[in-house]
Order: C-alpha cells, then sequence, then structure tokens
C-alpha cells in the first residue's frame, strides 16, 4: 500500500492531504489539514514553521510519493513570490526525507480529478469527496485542493511510470 502526500503551498495556509491506494487501485483518505502561519509573523519564522511542521507530518506518515502544485505565474507578483518561498521549504522538507517529488500545475489537477481542466473550485472539491468517499467536502479549501493534488498523482503515476 503506497502512500502519497498531495500538497498546496501558501506561505499563510498551505494545505496537505494524505491518501493510500488499496491494491484494487481504489484510494482512501489517510489524513488531510493545513498548516496555517500568522501574517504578523516575519517571513523567514513563518517559513520555518511550514518546514518544521512539514516534517513533523512526513515523519509521522512516512509517504512513498509527493506530488506538489506548481507555481503558476499570478497577477499580484508579491504573492507569487512568497508562494515560491514557502515551495522552496516543502520541496526541500520533502528532499530531506527522500521522498519522489511530482509537480502539476492547477490544470493538470483538476483534468485528473474532474476531467475538465478548466473546472471550477466547487466542482473540484466535489469530485475529491466521491472519489474519496467522504461525507463532506473537506474543509479547508487548501486541504481539498491539498487532495485534489495526491489524487492527480494516483491518476497520473501509471501513464507517466511515475513509479521511481
Amino acid at each position: 500500500m503506497a502512500f502519497i502526500i498531495g500538497i498546496d503551498p501558501g506561505t499563510a495556509t498551505t494545505g496537505f492531504g494524505i491518501i493510500s491506494e488499496l491494491p484494487d487501485r481504489r484510494i482512501q483518505c489517510i489524513q488531510y489539514g493545513v498548516i496555517r502561519t500568522a501574517a504578523t509573523l516575519p517571513m523567514p519564522e513563518r517559513l520555518a514553521l511550514i518546514y518544521q511542521d512539514m516534517q513533523e507530518i512526513l515523519l509521522l506518515h512516512k509517504p512513498h510519493f509527493a506530488a506538489v502544485e506548481k507555481l503558476f505565474f499570478q497577477r499580484n507578483v508579491t504573492n507569487a513570490l512568497s508562494v515560491g518561498q514557502a515551495r522552496g521549504v516543502v520541496l526541500l522538507a520533502l528532499q530531506q526525507q527522500g521522498i519522489p517529488i511530482v509537480e502539476f500545475t492547477p490544470n493538470e489537477v483538476k483534468q485528473a480529478v474532474s476531467g475538465y481542466g478548466g473546472a471550477g473550485k466547487k466542482q473540484v472539491q466535489a469530485m475529491v469527496k466521491a472519489i474519496l468517499g467522504l461525507e463532506e467536502i473537506p474543509e479547508p479549501d487548501d486541504a481539498a485542493d491539498a487532495l485534489a493534488i495526491a489524487i492527480c498523482y494516483q491518476q497520473a503515476k501509471a501513464m507517466l511510470d511515475l513509479t521511481h
């Protein structure tokens, strides 16, 4: 049984979702949540908190594979830079644990989960709920997005030979 962690990086909120693939290729949700940092903290402290919490999550669940959302250019350059910094500490934590990493664009995630790369957030969240057989849509949004990223990895690994 392989554990896959999906990560939706952000400075204020980094979402994570861990799924496992069962022998019959069905997938189940193991855990999801977010790492939050206060906007009042200096950026180095926020990044250190993301890194420390990510390390704890990785040591607790020992995922075999990781999928991280790629940074796409946004209109708000300041926001893109801070997300890039959060991505950096997440990638460092994964690399230090020796976990193979694959990155997906938001459209690739939407395509894998809903069948349509232009799907809206609510549609993707509803599909995450259905695919994982959850009673409710995972909250907050960043956690649902992270689960979608993990599902994308699971869906893509056979086609892309992501068995490392």
